[in-house]
């Protein structure tokens, strides 16, 4: 089976930089058109430079949390591509929570930000692809959908509360949507990652600087990924390679979640 995507659309949210740009770019990279598409224009005009508008990369600025703006980033697939064929749900913010806080409103935030704009925009592409399936006539595939979601799923961190409990969801978001969906043909997958170089990430250690060797010491291959790593992964679960598999959870962290912290042998 064909690991390729040389000719399919793709949208990919919160490309603008860290996983989601590398992810953009490996599938230019194999061939498929790209919508780049963040909330930072400045980001995306300095990342893509003169590439956009004159190859089979476009992008597309605005506030996912806006149903307008999802409609509109759909419609701009569709008129320099016409057609989309995977949707990338990779746009994401990693927030501190104060659990004792009855003020503190990062959960409310991370689900606005992150979750609903992932169904909502999931729902729209699916019903494009539907529709365009209906078109082609065939009993093929109708599109592939890839959420980036994260080890805190699996993981209790205090000042993480809001970030695990957002994960836990989009988790389960993969899981129904795939259920749903897969009558008409459209897979639906997630990545969960862990050490890997994302942009928040990148953020945080330059403020933090012993965060890295912590994270590398509770890491078992001993490093922290780069986005690159990544791509592949995601370029696998967009092609028809993984014709057969929907609504799993993929894990990619150097084996993070195999470790038990605990340090004494107790249970």
């Amino acid at each position: 089976m064909s690991f390729s995507i040389s000719g399919k659309t793709a949208i990919v949210t919160g490309s603008a930089s860290g996983i989601g740009l590398a992810i953009g770019k490996q599938f230019a990279a194999a061939g498929a058109n790209v919508m780049f598409a963040d909330t930072d224009e400045t980001a995306l005009l300095s990342e893509l430079g003169t590439q956009a508008d004159k190859s089979n990369i476009r992008y597309f600025a605005g506030d996912l949390r806006e149903r307008l703006t999802i409609a509109n980033l759909l419609s701009a697939t569709i008129d320099a591509f016409d057609e989309v064929d995977i949707l990338v749900n990779g746009a994401r913010q990693v927030v501190t929570t104060d659990p004792l806080d009855p003020e503190d409103e990062s959960l409310e935030l991370l689900l606005n930000q992150t979750l609903l704009p992932t169904m909502r925009l999931s729902q729209q592409v699916a019903r494009r692809m539907i529709k365009q399936g209906e078109q082609r006539d065939s009993n093929g595939p109708n599109g592939a959908i890839i959420n980036l979601s994260s080890i805190a799923a699996r993981r209790s961190h205090p000042e993480l509360m809001a970030y695990c409990v957002a994960s836990a969801a989009l988790d389960q978001l993969t899981r129904s949507l795939s259920v749903s969906l897969a009558p008409h043909r459209i897979r639906v997958n997630s990545i969960a990652f862990g050490s890997v170089m994302s942009a928040s990430m990148q953020a945080t250690l330059k403020d933090n600087r012993a965060f890295r060797q912590d994270i590398e010491r509770h890491t078992p291959l001993g490093r922290i990924a780069s986005p690159n790593e990544l791509t592949e992964a995601a370029q696998f679960l967009a092609s028809d390679a993984a014709a057969f598999m929907t609504g799993q959870v993929v894990t990619l962290d150097g084996g993070r979640t195999l470790l038990d912290t605990v340090a004494v042998p107790v249970h």
